[in-house]
């Protein structure tokens, strides 16, 4: 039992201090409740509110891509170097150290294969499975444009109001069909709508002019997505523009681990994303790294 004495003499109440109330560091995010701003610090680095996530959800609607053959050879590595990971919940059981101290983003839209209509997508796993598997946050493609764009959309927002439920966010993924336009008047439409609808924060495309118009236009944080395999300093140069125009991070996949040297070329990601390290420099950190044993 306490000692009551003790209660007695409690003086160090420091009345001369006000009580501390630190705004959350994201953007849009202010009002949401202490356990979603808490998974989204698990995705997002306080010091710089930026992120570096590792997209290796590939396989869910083209099977193993190059470079992810094997997760637990090639990936695993990797994952000291990466602030969260976005994945499916089978790699995930199967393949990633339940160790491993990184947030995780789990993919929960799927149905179609590459060899299929990939719009129509339908909500592929149930809430009580992710908050089993201590998920950081929700990815769903949202279609703008595509066939099935209303039900990508309300797939989305059935996410939201259950994630809002559980306390954990959601990922708008802006998907990008054969026909569509990339340009920053069609990502405009696609993250907001997606924010306008409740996503926590959106992923989308790099586009070259007004950029910043995409990220300024959106009230939550937009996420660069990676795309295609590129030479790793054109990698680096599109993720240092995008952070400078506004992007809170980058979810790479393909140019990270179809890299020469996957460990290198993350690490230099990060130097550009976390520190502003201009792409020139960055380069010469891979070819660095690169040539370690």
């Amino acid at each position: 039992m306490a000692d009551r004495d003790d209660l007695s003499n409690a003086k160090n109440f420091h009345l001369d201090m006000p009580a501390r109330s630190e705004p959350f560091f994201l953007k849009g995010s202010q009002s949401l409740d202490w356990g979603m701003q808490n998974r989204l610090a698990r995705i997002f680095h306080p010091a710089s509110g930026r992120t570096v996530m590792l997209a290796i959800d590939h396989g869910y609607f083209q099977g193993p891509t190059t470079g992810l053959e094997r997760v637990d050879l090639n990936i695993v590595p990797l994952l000291p170097f990466a602030d969260a990971l976005m994945l499916t919940r089978g790699i995930l059981r199967s393949s990633i150290p339940p160790s491993a101290p990184r947030g995780t983003v789990l993919r929960a839209s799927g149905g179609p294969s590459i060899l299929k209509e990939l719009s129509n997508e339908q909500i592929a796993m149930d809430l009580e499975d992710a908050i089993r598997l201590n998920a950081a946050a929700l990815a769903v493609q949202v279609f703008i444009g595509g066939e099935f764009e209303t039900q990508s959309i309300h797939n989305m927002t059935r996410l939201v109001d259950a994630g809002n439920r559980y306390g954990i966010p959601v990922l708008g993924v802006t998907a990008v069909g054969k026909n569509m336009t990339r340009d920053a008047r069609y990502f405009r439409l696609a993250c907001r709508i997606s924010a306008e609808l409740g996503a926590h924060f959106v992923k989308t495309y790099y586009v070259e002019e007004g950029f910043e118009t995409v990220t300024a236009s959106c009230p939550v944080p937009v996420i660069m997505a990676g795309g295609k395999k590129l030479p790793e300093l054109e990698a680096l140069t599109m993720a240092y523009n995008a952070v400078r125009e506004g992007a809170a991070g980058v979810d790479m996949g393909r140019n990270i681990f179809q890299s020469d040297a996957p460990a290198a070329m993350i690490q230099a990601v990060r130097k550009v994303v976390h520190e502003g390290v201009k792409p020139d420099e960055a380069f010469e950190i891979y070819r660095e790294l690169k040539s370690k044993p």
